[in-house]
């Protein structure tokens, strides 16, 4: 089992179990799932850069990744229905919780001038959204093998009901919150 996972069993849904007020263990909110979104414009004209993000995605995350298609075709854009145009992971179980303690205690301190991430990107349900214009915070990336540094969307999904018990969740966890 995670570090992660233990803490949050242990420490986290007492302390959300008196916060909120829980009559019941399955009230208290929890991580569902991790999904990494890897999206390239660019991959319209150099197929090359689409397994280049793929790979370091397998890296960072841990686990195949699938490539995603564009739904619509875009005249403006020169995109066809069917055009690779990004690749996504979504991560469950063990691994979320390590990709999550490794997010927050490893690559986010990484970033330039780091002040903590915005508290009002959560979307009403308790999910939390962070974009990540570098990719290369991850200590797995080795930085003389990248041809272009990518941008990353991190969505964590979890069980709560509102915005407020997602984001006491999740500062319980460790994720740095500016003030």
């Amino acid at each position: 089992m995670s570090q992660l996972k233990m803490y949050y069993d242990k420490e986290v849904v007492p302390a959300l179990m008196e916060t909120f007020k829980y009559k019941n263990i399955m009230e208290v909110p929890k991580l569902k799932k991790i999904v990494l979104n890897l999206g390239l414009g660019e991959a319209i004209q150099n197929i090359k850069l689409l397994d280049s993000a793929v790979e370091e995605l397998k890296v960072i995350s841990g686990q195949q990744p699938v490539i995603t298609r564009a739904k619509k075709s875009i005249a403006a854009f020169k995109l066809r229905t069917g055009m690779p145009i990004g690749c996504m992971v979504t991560l469950r179980r063990i691994r979320m919780w390590d990709f999550f303690y490794k997010l927050v205690n490893i690559a986010l301190p990484r970033v330039r001038d780091f002040r903590g991430i915005s508290p009002k990107a959560f979307d009403g349900r308790g999910n939390y959204s962070v974009g990540i214009k570098e990719h290369i915070i991850f200590p797995e990336i080795d930085y003389d093998k990248i041809d272009r540094i990518k941008g990353l969307n991190v969505s964590v999904v979890t069980t709560a009901h509102s915005d407020k018990e997602g984001k006491e969740l999740l500062k319980l966890l460790g994720m740095p919150f500016r003030n």
